[in-house]
């Protein structure tokens, strides 16, 4: 059983880098290269900044609230 944390697990950074296209996968890890940052950071980063522009990781991330032009049931 994997516990959350609040930072993505490079475990769990590899499961979601390979149900990713090909294309995508490579941008990630070559973004994560040219940073010289850990590709689990890069992950979270860009996860993290979609939600929150504000935010630079999960931790800093406050998604509730954010209206992304989705209309209610």
């Amino acid at each position: 059983m994997q516990t959350t944390t609040e930072h993505l697990s490079p475990e769990a950074a590899k499961t979601f880098l390979d149900a990713l296209p090909e294309k995508i996968r490579l941008g990630l890890l070559t973004c994560a290269s040219q940073l010289n940052y850990p590709v689990e950071a890069v992950v979270e980063m860009a996860i993290a900044g979609y939600l929150d522009e504000d935010s630079v990781s999960f931790v800093g991330c406050n998604p509730i609230g954010i209206d992304f032009g989705r209309k209610a049931g």
